[in-house]
């Protein structure tokens, strides 16, 4: 299979012996009132891929009914863990931890249920392990509850199963000069949505977030910076690295050495693809090639 023939959402890719493991949101249950697990695509090129290999499916044990979207595997200590985000008509949407010990699954549930606080509408978890080996889940509090979207950070267990700490805003929507608001449905004031979150660390040392929202020229991949360097830092917006209606990004280091950003574009169903933008590092900032 080709990459403009994958219909998915949310694109992540984890880089594991010598091959691409491609995530995301399924294209065809996205927007569904039912939706019941994630696929994976196997590549060595970027080009190629076989798939799709269902990674996780609900077999009605599971307590989500809807919106299973924007999974993330990563490799920690000695297994893989996916942060994806659920919603059943009684629950709030959160994030779940699933564990598996292959990036091909099958994965199962591995935190009791959301991580995120229960009673937020939160969504698009990822992971980021800061220098000491303390493990955070970044996470958006949703515009659709709050209005101004937030993205928070907060602190987990070393094994990933659970909070240990409270969770804390790193910035809002509105602090970025290039966003848009819109009227939203669910409270009639402006709505400033945060999608998306994504950390990485450059070579030299500054840490950036990778992060998506509504600019003039759509859906965009925003930018910021920690000023010193870790998660507990300001974060200053800095010029998006896309805003050509495509987003839910993430970076990753191919097996060539040379930094590529997945997203999907356009933003708009059903004709979400993945796209592959290589990224370089230049005076200590992120920069498309």
């Amino acid at each position: 299979m080709r990459t403009n023939e994958i219909h998915l959402r949310d694109p992540f890719v984890l880089v594991y012996e010598g091959k691409y493991y491609l995530y995301g949101t399924r294209g065809s249950t996205a927007w569904s009132e039912h939706a019941n697990g994630f696929d994976v695509f196997v590549s060595e090129d970027l080009a190629n891929w076989d798939g799709p290999h269902e990674c996780f499916y609900n077999d009605g044990s599971f307590w989500a009914t809807k919106n299973y979207w924007a999974p993330e595997v990563h490799r920690y200590k000695d297994a893989f863990y996916m942060f994806a985000s659920f919603k059943s008509e009684t629950v709030h949407r959160g994030t779940q931890i699933l564990r598996a010990d292959s990036p091909m699954g099958p994965f199962v549930p591995w935190s009791d249920g959301p991580v995120t606080p229960g009673d937020w509408e939160a969504l698009d978890g990822t992971l980021y392990v800061a220098k000491d080996g303390t493990p955070y889940i970044v996470f958006c509090h949703e515009w659709a509850q709050i209005d101004d979207g937030e993205i928070c950070a907060m602190q987990l267990t070393d094994d990933l199963r659970a909070p240990a700490g409270k969770p804390f805003t790193l910035f809002k929507a509105s602090s970025a000069p290039w966003i848009r608001g819109f009227p939203s449905k669910y409270t009639g004031n402006t709505g400033y949505v945060t999608d998306g979150p994504f950390l990485w660390r450059t070579g030299t040392g500054e840490l950036y977030m990778l992060w998506a929202s509504m600019s003039a020229g759509g859906y965009t991949e925003g930018l910021a910076k920690s000023d010193n360097g870790e998660i507990d830092g300001h974060f200053e917006q800095v010029d998006p690295l896309f805003d050509e209606d495509g987003g839910h990004a993430m970076l990753f280091r191919a097996l060539d050495g040379q930094i590529y950003m997945p997203l999907h574009k356009p933003n708009r169903h059903p004709e979400e693809r993945p796209y592959f933008y290589r990224i370089i590092e230049r005076d200590g900032g992120l920069f498309r090639a």
